[in-house]
């Protein structure tokens, strides 16, 4: 079904690996597309409880498919499945799964790649890879990404990458938080892993409704995100899952999780 990237789905982990080791994973219009469908597979099918992305060989991604945009992509054939995509909508796409994302940086991310890391709700690196903002470097500026780079670390410091187009290890990468944390790259899969795992064990109605509070009051002023996150809480509250966790954390017992 898709020509650059991979879908493996098994025990509520949908696993998307960027597929063109040969160019480091660039990222582009095709791409984005694939992505695009594939997250929404991921979203509509409800055995998958988390959603991780990585790269296949020696990258994560070395950032957007210059010659790919400047080419412009295939259109889509009629009635195509896949069609074309664009940073804005894979962005956005992000904030609407309602199920949690993982990024396993196994090798480099930069640029648009590392927008792609800040773009999932986490992100579990070796601690041999790099990371970094190089667009200036060629007279460009990460303006899509800068909007998710900036809900993470601190503004001096993502001017500081975005205006040096310097790379920084994944210790410091985790130090002013651009991913959760760095572990030694023979743990990697083990620990991404892990973190699936536990995530997908968790109710997947509260996941979803958690999610989309964090979401939509991460720009919103105090007093309208505490009136949202208020009526949030009635809607957790009313699901079976809710009630299901409290009768199960009273009978000393493990939850059974409907979704609903």
């Amino acid at each position: 079904m898709y020509g650059e990237i991979l879908y493996d789905a098994a025990e509520g982990v949908a696993t998307i690996t960027l597929n063109r080791p040969e160019k480091r994973n660039p990222i582009g219009p095709t791409t984005i597309g694939e992505l695009l469908h594939a997250l929404d597979r991921a979203r509509s099918d409800e055995a998958v409880r988390v959603i991780v992305l990585t790269g296949a060989g020696k990258a994560f991604s070395a950032g957007g498919d210059l010659g790919g945009f400047a080419r412009g992509a295939a259109p889509a054939t009629e009635g195509a499945a896949i069609r074309p995509g664009n940073f804005v909508d894979l962005n956005l796409a992000f904030t609407r799964l309602g199920k949690p994302t993982i990024a396993k940086v196994n090798g480099a991310a930069m640029a648009g790649g590392l927008g792609l890391v800040v773009a999932c709700d986490l992100a579990i690196a070796a601690d041999d890879v790099e990371l970094g903002l190089p667009e200036i470097n060629v007279g460009l500026w990460p303006m899509m990404i800068s909007a998710n780079v900036f809900r993470n670390v601190p503004r001096k410091r993502g001017l500081e990458l975005m205006l040096t187009g310097d790379r920084i290890p994944a210790a410091e990468a985790e130090r002013i938080g651009l991913i959760t944390r760095a572990v030694p790259r023979a743990q990697l899969d083990e620990e991404v892993g892990k973190l699936a795992a536990k995530l997908a064990a968790k109710s997947p109605s509260t996941m979803r409704l958690g999610l989309a509070a964090f979401y939509a009051t991460q720009d919103m002023d105090l007093e309208p995100a505490l009136g949202h996150l208020q009526q949030q809480l009635f809607a957790v509250l009313a699901t079976e899952d809710a009630r299901e966790g409290l009768m199960a954390f009273l009978e000393k017992r493990a939850p059974q999780w409907k979704g609903r």
